[in-house]
């Protein structure tokens, strides 16, 4: 039996590297075609665009459904220093679920605007394990906890 978070990761690398590869840091892809490539159901293609290209994992993924169909998905430069800053804080919000900050940080890190260490000290601190405050409340603390150590560490 093939474990599935290792299709998940096999089907993300993939779809990384594509995007990597692309000149506009843009793929279309159909839904169909990688659930082929991949021996999986379309579900499973879905699971990983949700889980891992989302906005807080730096994407903005765009489906077309029906006869001819395609995924677009658009990496979110992170290039200009300047507004980088603002642009990250914009886009935690007042809120942000674990698993989107988790997908900020590794972005993060994958970019090298910080090192592993910061990302393991970032990760800690907004674990839903150690904000151990109820829901709306834990994504609005978690926000600014990780607003606060983005201006602090990317700061000029």
């Amino acid at each position: 039996m093939i474990n599935v978070s290792n299709i998940s990761d096999l089907i993300e690398q993939y779809l990384k590297k594509l995007v990597e590869e692309s000149s506009k840091n843009l793929i279309e892809v159909q839904r169909s075609d990688l659930a082929v490539r991949f021996n999986c159901v379309p579900s499973q293609i879905n699971y990983v665009l949700t889980t891992r290209f989302s906005a807080g994992h730096g994407y903005f993924v765009e489906s077309r459904r029906g006869s001819g169909g395609y995924i677009r998905i658009v990496k979110i430069p992170l290039d200009q220093r300047s507004d980088l800053i603002l642009d990250l804080c914009n886009l935690i919000g007042e809120s942000i679920a674990q698993a989107d900050a988790e997908g900020l940080i590794k972005q993060l890190l994958e970019e090298e605007f910080i090192t592993m260490r910061e990302a393991r000290l970032m990760r800690a601190a907004v674990d839903g394990n150690i904000l151990r405050v109820g829901l709306p409340a834990r994504d609005q603390l978690r926000a600014l906890l990780l607003k606060a150590m983005i201006v602090s560490i990317l700061r000029e």
